[in-house]
């Protein structure tokens, strides 16, 4: 259980029920091979994992806020970084959030590393947003340079930190966009197959 007391969302009863071959349970508990890496992941140890990244990012959370709010409007770049540094937090929590909760989709479940993964890229997307005008947040001044400038320079270090992960744990992320790729290509093709299948059929009724 999280600290505003959310629960996982697939929980024991809730596996039990889902018909997926992915879906197992052995002595280590219930685990998941997982749809992008393919790798076995007990599903325990993963809530675990975020229990414990939560823990860390709202610890560090306080200290960003504490300091951001002792800065003087006038000490611009000061103010930027510790702005950069909430939103990172921010939207860090907010995935660990949705992916905690989930009962439904299974591609919440993954390894520690694609999950560090996956909130890269969506810290690089909002960031992107952001530099766009797209986004109105609290963070984000009326001229936002610093904050774009800080959140490139310490959003990667930021995530290691509180995820406790070596440099290399990012560098291996082309992996799961080409493997997703992949599983899409192979999707696409066996619907393709699938509709030139009906059409025969249906020539064949004519």
């Amino acid at each position: 259980m999280l600290s505003n007391k959310m629960e996982k969302g697939f929980t024991p009863e809730i596996l039990k029920k889902i018909k997926d071959p992915r879906i197992g349970r052995d002595e280590g508990g219930h685990y998941i091979f997982t749809s992008s890496e393919n790798i076995k992941v007990y599903i325990d140890l993963y809530y675990k994992f975020l229990d414990k990244t939560e823990a860390r990012a709202l610890a560090e959370y306080e200290i960003v806020c504490r300091k951001c709010d002792e800065t003087p409007e006038e000490h611009e770049e000061t103010k930027a970084f510790y702005r950069a540094k909430k939103l990172i937090i921010e939207q860090l929590l907010k995935y660990l959030y949705k992916c905690y909760a989930d009962c439904a989709n299974t591609s919440s479940l993954m390894t520690p590393w694609c999950f560090g993964t996956v909130v890269l890229e969506k810290i690089e997307i909002y960031r992107d947003r952001i530099s766009k005008g797209q986004v109105h947040d609290d963070n984000i001044p009326k001229y936002p340079f610093y904050v774009l400038q800080y959140i490139d320079e310490i959003y990667k270090k930021t995530l290691l930190e509180i995820f406790e992960f070596p440099e290399k744990a990012f560098s291996m992320r082309w992996q799961y966009t080409e493997l997703l790729k992949r599983y899409s290509k192979v999707l696409s093709d066996v619907t393709n197959s699938l509709q030139n299948v009906l059409t025969m059929i249906k020539s064949y009724g004519h």
